[in-house]
């Protein structure tokens, strides 16, 4: 044995643990310490710090791993400020919000207007009758004081089949509301149920001022409504409006 490591035979002992190695080994199979370059002649360290290269080479290794670990461990506690530079930080993309223009407000779609149910029959107004067809002439809706007032009521595509028309007379008031001015009822025209179309006149004197002890209309817009009843209730054949004046 020679210093802290021996040849026997084949085999040196470790420097560090004292185990036998063979002769060609590099590094001690127990401890794992780098047997020293040269073999078993070769002389122990003379200093406390190996300079031999097998050596050296083992300490930078170890001491560039402690240096990695400190570095590692200062990045993750945030002490040094070059970490933020190091990590990039994702930059967050600007959700997108619509925001309504003030001149184009969201507004309800308008929904059509549903159209009128279509009558039966059709009402037509003027100052004369022709005899014949029993259809006005001399057309107009607005009527004053001695001039006379006609109408006419025909079917589209049917005949009356009832002994009377009833007739209802309703007040157009200003705000629009309608108020009843003859019950339908009390205006009873007979009429020839195989007829298609009638026809009626009236001075327009009477129906303002009244007549036989009955009550005028008085002037304004009026709404005339046409009904026939049968076995199933009144049945609205046409209306329409027309004007009264002084």
């Amino acid at each position: 044995m020679l210093g802290s490591t021996a040849m026997t035979g084949d085999t040196v002992d470790c420097f560090n643990c004292g185990r036998s190695n063979p002769s060609w080994a590099q590094v001690c199979r127990s401890c794992g310490v780098p047997m020293r370059p040269g073999g078993a002649g070769a002389a122990p360290p003379t200093g406390p710090i190996p300079t031999d290269r097998d050596s050296l080479t083992s300490i930078g290794a170890a001491l560039a791993t402690m240096v990695l670990a400190i570095v590692f461990g200062l990045l993750l506690s945030g002490m040094l400020p070059e970490a933020a530079a190091v990590i990039e930080t994702p930059t967050p993309t600007p959700s997108v919000s619509v925001v309504p223009s003030p001149s184009g407000g969201a507004s309800a779609t308008p929904e059509a207007t549903p159209k009128p149910e279509r009558l039966p029959g059709r009402v037509a107004f003027g100052y004369r009758l022709n005899r014949s067809t029993n259809e006005v002439v001399d057309v107009s809706d607005t009527f004053a004081r001695g001039q006379t007032f006609c109408h006419s009521v025909a079917l589209r595509s049917d005949q009356f089949r009832v002994a009377n028309l009833q007739e209802e007379i309703l007040k157009v008031e200003d705000d629009g509301s309608l108020t009843v001015v003859q019950q339908r009822q009390d205006g009873k025209l007979p009429i020839d149920p195989r007829a298609t179309t009638v026809g009626f006149c009236a001075p327009a004197d009477a129906l303002i001022d009244g007549a036989a002890g009955t009550a005028g209309w008085g002037t304004g817009r009026f709404l005339l409504r046409d009904y026939r009843v049968r076995g199933n209730g009144p049945e609205l054949l046409a209306q329409k409006r027309f004007t009264l004046t002084d």
